[in-house]
């Protein structure tokens, strides 16, 4: 009897340690030390907070959001086949925030909010000084449209520039990752194109933009990338770590320059993978320029974050205006 009952429990100590589920051929973890991830999440535990063991990393499952652990090697590509979210860290309260990163330009701006997609409202700036400007569509965080994406829209506006700050979340806005996680699930990619399609024909028949590029962090930089495989076109496309693309075929729609910024270090994108993404620009003959800065990680541009490298950020900025320039306004 003591036999039996000291077996039911040892199978129970195994069991609850540590399980894994079998996701497209890869190895998923479900339990992080005594207690796993959803455990975590149902205390009420924050999600960016809930501890992994070791060898493993925090994500989210797309299909509902819920944590997971998984292996870090298997991050980037269930990324990209759609099961997994990478999380990323809350914002501080008090210090420095994205726009503060990038330096404003000489002319003066005006700013106005405006009506663009199914009554969903935009942020435009501008300025002062003349109308025929070139374009940027500016697509948020997972945070939404708050008010540092405003400032940042100001601050590349200032160079003369007119931006459109998008909102992808229909005027919600996150504070906390859990916020944001829950925001994330809701967007339907499809309704995203148009969205961001809806504000380039603002842009084009409000403001006498001629050519335009879009520009996004993180969940921005991935709709960035993506409306510009959409079959819209564009004259450029920035991408602050969004995930790559390595199909030739669905890359093929890009008829013009491409510029992405990534961290070698990346646990969400793999270094591979960027390789891979500029490797298949390169054979179809896309133009790009495709930074990866050694030894940063996912988000280094984040101020919040503790991946955070303002020097590499400041390079990443300066390189975007020269971009832009070349691209735009030429």
């Amino acid at each position: 009897m003591y036999k039996k009952t000291f077996t039911i429990l040892l199978i129970f100590l195994i069991s609850s340690s540590i399980t894994f589920q079998h996701v497209n051929g890869l190895d998923v973890s479900s339990k992080t030390h005594a207690l796993s991830p959803l455990q975590q999440f149902l205390m009420k535990i924050p999600i960016n907070q809930i501890i992994c063991p070791d060898n493993l990393q925090l994500v989210m499952k797309k299909s509902d959001g819920s944590p997971a652990c998984v292996r870090i090697n298997n991050v980037s590509i269930l990324i990209e086949r759609g099961w997994a979210i990478h999380v990323l860290p809350e914002y501080t309260k008090n210090g420095t925030k994205n726009s503060d990163m990038f330096d404003g330009g000489p002319l003066g701006i005006k700013t106005e909010s405006v009506s663009y997609f199914d009554n969903t409202t935009g942020y435009i700036a501008k300025p002062i000084q003349g109308n025929n400007f070139p374009g940027v569509i500016l697509i948020h965080e997972w945070w939404g449209l708050n008010d540092n994406i405003k400032s940042m829209a100001r601050g590349l506006a200032s160079h003369g520039y007119t931006v459109m700050a998008v909102d992808l979340y229909a005027g919600q806005v996150a504070t906390t990752p859990d916020g944001a996680r829950k925001l994330m699930l809701s967007f339907d990619e499809q309704t995203g194109m148009s969205n961001i399609g809806a504000a380039a024909n603002l842009l084009k028949q409000d403001y006498n933009v001629t050519k335009i590029s879009t520009i996004g962090w993180c969940f921005g930089g991935s709709q960035s990338l993506n409306y510009a495989l959409s079959g819209n076109k564009l004259d450029a496309t920035v991408i602050y770590y969004g995930q790559p693309i390595t199909d030739t075929t669905k890359l093929s729609a890009i008829k013009w320059p491409v510029l992405g910024f990534f961290g070698e270090k990346d646990q969400s994108i793999s270094v591979y993978k960027v390789r891979e993404f500029k490797s298949a620009l390169d054979t179809i003959g896309v133009e790009n320029e495709i930074h990866i800065y050694p030894g940063l990680g996912h988000a280094f541009a984040n101020p919040s974050g503790a991946n955070y490298a303002p020097e590499e950020t400041n390079d990443a900025w300066n390189k975007t205006l020269s971009f832009l320039d070349s691209h735009l306004k030429s």
